[in-house]
Formats: C-alpha cells, structure tokens, sequence
C-alpha cells in the first residue's frame, strides 16, 4: 500500500475549506528533529512527531512555507512518524508543528521546532576582547565581525556554557558589521570554544558558513604555595654552612697543631 501524500500549509488550524482540528484532550505531540535543529546545507534531517499508539494519522506542518512540504502518512498506525529531509536546502528552513488523528478526534498542534540551514553567505571572524587568554573568574567579550551587513550574529557554544546567543549587529566606522558577546565568569573547566554565524533580518532561518573555532586559554590564577620549599632551601643551606664550618676549623685546628710541634 503506498503511503497517502499530504500537502499542508500550517496557515492556522485547518485542513481544508471544510475541515478544522478541533483541539480535544488528547495528549499533546511531541516535535524533534535528528541529528538536531541546526542542519549543514546538503546534509540530511529527519523530524520526529511522538503522539500516541492510537494514532492512525500524522500531519507536519511548516509556517509560511517558500515551498509546500510533504507530509506522509504511516501505513500503520503507531506512537510516532517521521519527515525525512534528504538534503538540507534553504527551503526546508523555518517553523514546523505537527498533529495526529485518533479515533477520539483530533489533538493540538505541537511546540514549534525550528530548523535552521547554514553554510549561505560569507563566513564571519571571531575574536576574543582583550585576548583569548582569560583569568578564571573573569568576563571576557566575544567579538563577531564581517563585511557583510548581517542583521544579526549568532554565537555557539560547545563548551561548559553549551547554547547559542544572538546579538544586534552595529555598523562601524570601517564598514564592518559586529556584535560583541559578554562571556562569564570563565571557570576553570578546560574547554570553552565557541563559533559565529550571521544571517540577514529577512531570512533568520538561513545562516551563514561558521566561523573558524575560538577557544580561550585559562591562565592558572592559582597562588602557590612556597613555604616547604622555602624550608627545604633554608635546612640545606644551613647544613652547607655547618659543614663549612666544620672544615675551616679542622683546617684551622690542623694548623696550631703543627705550629706547637715545630716549636718543640
């Protein structure tokens, strides 16, 4: 049996001139995507729907689509259902919720999942304000900058602090577009590496290609200790002068000795 074929602009709640989800109390769907929201241009993404065993049909919606998207129906009845993109394009990018149809009637829409495509534009330069080598404990500032007049930058980050943060971009004197992104306090923990991404006001789902990885270097703020060390130099020097001073009087000794017997 071939598997139904279903076109389906998530222009609000309906199916058609005739046709409404009525929202009922059934439990409310669940939305992901694998490997994750923030998918490579070319590479392949497959979003989830989870509702429940009931389930006889699966409806994915994506808002204000550029291009109708294709839903399928399971052939048999389960939990959840799959939307697999073979090839990430700018199409594809935007907001998706999806829904199901049990013999109770019809559930609500899902959360909003929001896929991303990057590798568009130029690529934007990272730095570190005033340097990539940070004191634990202190703030330090991430600069996005490129010459292309992103509307906004977008900072990732796979280390301790792992998440993303998005920034205004401002227009400098030079004609350079930047966003500056306060970071802190920098822990100890040994890895704190981030990227930029910049994308246009009109296309927030289109990233640009990342930036090349910025990681700061913890400088070691520690106050160490030298008193035992301290205490070992003191003992040996001290050792060295009692043995000095045992041979200069022995030599000292030796030499009265042979002056009182040349007297003799």
């Amino acid at each position: 049996m071939i598997p139904t074929l279903i076109v389906l602009l998530c222009l609000g709640l309906r199916l058609g001139p005739r046709t409404t989800l009525v929202a009922g109390s059934l439990p409310i769907p669940t939305i992901w995507a694998e490997p994750g929201t923030v998918v490579t241009k070319g590479k392949p993404v497959t979003i989830w729907c989870l509702g429940t065993q009931e389930a006889q049909k699966y409806y994915l919606c994506k808002k204000e689509s550029l291009k109708p998207q294709e839903m399928y129906i399971p052939l048999e009845p389960g939990n959840k259902t799959n939307f697999s993109i073979p090839f990430m394009t700018e199409y594809y990018a935007g907001l998706y919720r999806c829904c199901y149809q049990s013999p109770s009637g019809w559930s609500e829409y899902s959360d909003s999942l929001e896929l991303v495509v990057t590798g568009f534009y130029g690529k934007p330069s990272i730095s570190a304000l005033p340097s990539t080598l940070v004191t634990p404990g202190r703030n330090v500032t991430i600069q996005c900058s490129s010459q292309q007049g992103y509307g906004k930058y977008i900072l990732t980050s796979d280390g301790e602090q792992s998440g993303s943060w998005v920034q205004d971009s401002q227009r400098q004197s030079n004609g350079h577009f930047r966003a500056l992104f306060p970071v802190g306090p920098v822990t100890s923990n040994p890895r704190w590496e981030f990227r930029c991404y910049g994308y246009y006001q009109r296309t927030s789902h289109v990233w640009s290609v990342p930036s090349d990885a910025l990681q700061l270097q913890l400088l070691d703020s520690q106050p160490q200790d030298h008193t035992m060390e301290n205490l070992i130099r003191m003992a040996v020097a001290g050792l060295v002068l009692v043995v000095l001073g045992f041979l200069l009087f022995e030599n000292w000794h030796s030499q009265r000795r042979t002056e009182m017997e040349a007297r003799r």
